[in-house]
């Protein structure tokens, strides 16, 4: 399982660095691009993104600091034939993640077979109260964000599943424009698959879970608010998709509905894709301090007043934890193979693999099950030895809190840097989305590292992003 001294391998160029066929066309291109230029290039996008109001909140900074997610202008290229694989592999995930949901608030037929273990039910994203409720049409992640990392030719691996808020798609619709208004000839040159059909994929998506006999629902994108780290993409997807963007109080129930406050009066909802958290979602049934969420939100819900995407209850599924198990849920679902394959993953909870954990800390990653954004995160080989020591001294303390995997050397993609072009480790984060049927638009948001040598792609941590163009064969 020790990858970490392996080469990372280079999406552009092969061992003898020959440039690989998939970037043949771009590469004479970019040859006869002077840096400067590029350089120009990113500072134009820069200003652009910035008089559109694309901020992140970088938490750990000064109190309401935000900048700009930095945007990269080399794309990564991916194969038609590449994409077939992970958008099948993404695919098969989310049905059996789906199908998981739904067993575990029913029969609970995966715990009793012995494959998932009971204190499954005592992960703090497991929500009793869902216990007995059918959602529609059995979908509970509508919107999924599949995170791949990728150490060979076709070697794809899941690092994580986002089913709760996930984020991240308005950087992939923008980051499309951006490359379309800075690089308009590339685009003559090469057959791109588009990705701006998303927002209406999406919409068509959420009506199709509004109670049967509603001809013409009403949508609404529920926000936590401008407060939020996320609430440009909250406004853009609302935009695009032509629903309203609301907050908690511009909604109250009545008569088993939900309604929205309007100018011309009280007009019910019948679904909300909503960006809030479970715990502030609604004051009565979770926290009662929330003043973000609906009072009585969660009791017309359960009664099939009103949709939910994504529904409550979600989160058991994208735990750390619950992960491990994704392979054996598709086995047991679906009746076939996992198409990605898991990275491998420790159990600190399991006296061998905590043993094995702390005698090779600094080689490995080790996350807390139930951490995102990067935060609550050792990358073992990049971490101090006072940084190694006083986690270590965490996962000792409650070692089932976290899961340590190998530190996979990541793939590389050519990257814009102050030197000139430069390989850089990314990820990817295909959205799929559940409704009428399970799809994928041909495109992702990809994350870059900027610092060299650096495997943090998170945007919360100082990452980037860049266009991922899916090429037609």
């Amino acid at each position: 399982m020790d990858t970490a001294a392996k080469k990372p391998f280079d999406e552009m160029y092969l061992q003898d660095e020959a440039v690989r066929s998939i970037y043949a066309g771009y590469a004479a291109w970019l040859s006869n691009v002077p840096h400067h230029q590029l350089e120009s290039k990113r500072q134009e996008a820069e200003l652009l993104f910035r008089r559109v109001g694309i901020t992140f909140n970088v938490y750990g900074e000064d109190a309401g600091s935000e900048r700009l997610i930095p945007f990269d202008v080399v794309p990564r290229l991916l194969s038609a034939r590449e994409w077939d694989r992970l958008s099948q592999g993404a695919i098969q995930r989310v049905k059996a993640l789906n199908m998981f949901l739904h067993d575990i608030y029913h029969d609970q037929a995966i715990i009793k077979a012995g494959i998932v273990p009971p204190k499954i039910l005592a992960n703090s994203q497991y929500r009793p109260e869902m216990f007995g409720v059918d959602v529609p049409k059995g979908i509970y992640a509508h919107v999924a964000g599949i995170d791949l990392v990728r150490t060979g030719e076709n070697d794809f691996h899941v690092l994580e599943d986002n089913l709760r808020t996930p984020s991240g798609v308005s950087y992939m619709l923008e980051n499309r424009k951006m490359m379309m208004r800075l690089f308009p000839e590339l685009f003559r040159s090469y057959q791109i698959e588009p990705v701006e059909h998303y927002p209406q994929v999406l919409l068509n998506n959420l009506r199709a879970v509004a109670q049967a006999g509603v001809q013409e629902p009403t949508v609404v994108l529920l926000t936590p608010g401008a407060y939020n780290s996320a609430y440009f993409e909250h406004a853009f997807i609302a935009q695009q998709m032509g629903i309203e963007l609301v907050e908690g109080q511009d909604l109250f129930v009545r008569n088993n509905a939900v309604y929205m406050r309007t100018t011309e009066g009280p007009k019910r909802v019948d679904v909300i894709y909503r960006r809030i958290d479970d715990d502030f979602i609604d004051p009565l049934s979770f926290r009662p301090d929330s003043m973000l969420g609906v009072p009585g939100l969660l009791s017309v819900y359960r009664n099939g007043g009103v949709a939910l995407a994504n529904a409550v209850g979600t989160g058991v599924a994208d735990d750390k934890d619950t992960y491990i198990y994704v392979p054996e849920m598709i086995r047991f679902y679906l009746g076939e193979e996992p198409i990605l394959s898991n990275v491998p993953t420790y159990q600190l909870s399991k006296e061998d693999d905590l043993k094995y954990v702390l005698d090779h800390l600094s080689e490995l990653v080790v996350k807390e099950v139930q951490g995102s954004g990067g935060y609550g995160m050792l990358v073992g080989p990049a971490a101090s030895r006072q940084e190694l020591e006083e986690f270590r001294l965490r996962i000792i303390s409650n070692p089932s809190n976290y899961i340590a995997q190998p530190t996979l050397a990541l793939s590389t993609c050519p990257t814009l840097v102050e030197k000139g072009v430069a390989p850089r480790h990314v990820d990817l984060r295909p959205f799929v989305l559940s409704g009428k049927s399970v799809t994928l638009v041909p495109g992702a948001l990809c994350r870059v590292a900027l610092r060299e040598g650096s495997l943090v792609v998170n945007s919360s941590q100082g990452g980037g992003t860049k266009d991922t163009w899916i090429l037609k064969d």
